[in-house]
């Protein structure tokens, strides 16, 4: 099963509209249930819970083809609006572990997960707040 909050994809849905009619890809990390408050969950069980904004514009990844900003291995999910309504993975995606997928008119009807073979999958919703992140200051 796969589990994400509430909030998640409120955002990743308000991203999907804010850029209709582009498409947007987002990397999508994981929160250990152990770190969550309130959930009923196995500790070790992975939970959808932040997001990396992309970067538009950066020459050194347009480059490179390569993110550098992410932390290798911490996003297995990925969020990817289809703004012409494919509800699927198709070809042109790139893909992850988990494949978030939305599609106009950018609500949670038009949201779905897939493995990265293209089959859909079940998920659930949880309404929790994620833990704060804290990024080291350099």
């Amino acid at each position: 099963m796969i589990y994400l909050t509430r909030g998640l994809i409120e955002t990743l849905l308000r991203f999907g509209d804010e850029k209709d009619p582009q498409s947007v890809t987002v990397p999508l990390a994981v929160t250990k249930a152990a770190e969550l408050p309130d959930v009923d969950l196995p500790p070790d069980t992975s939970v959808f819970t932040h997001f990396y904004l992309p970067n538009e514009g950066d020459a050194l990844n347009a480059v490179f083809g390569m993110d550098l900003v992410i932390p290798a291995g911490q996003t297995p999910g990925l969020f990817i609006s289809h703004p012409k309504g494919e509800l699927a993975v198709t070809r042109r995606d790139d893909l992850r572990e988990v494949v978030f997928i939305a599609i106009p008119p950018w609500d949670e009807d038009s949201f779905r997960a897939f493995d990265r073979s293209g089959r859909r999958k079940e998920y659930t919703v949880l309404d929790i707040e994620p833990p704060e992140e804290s990024h080291p200051v350099s």
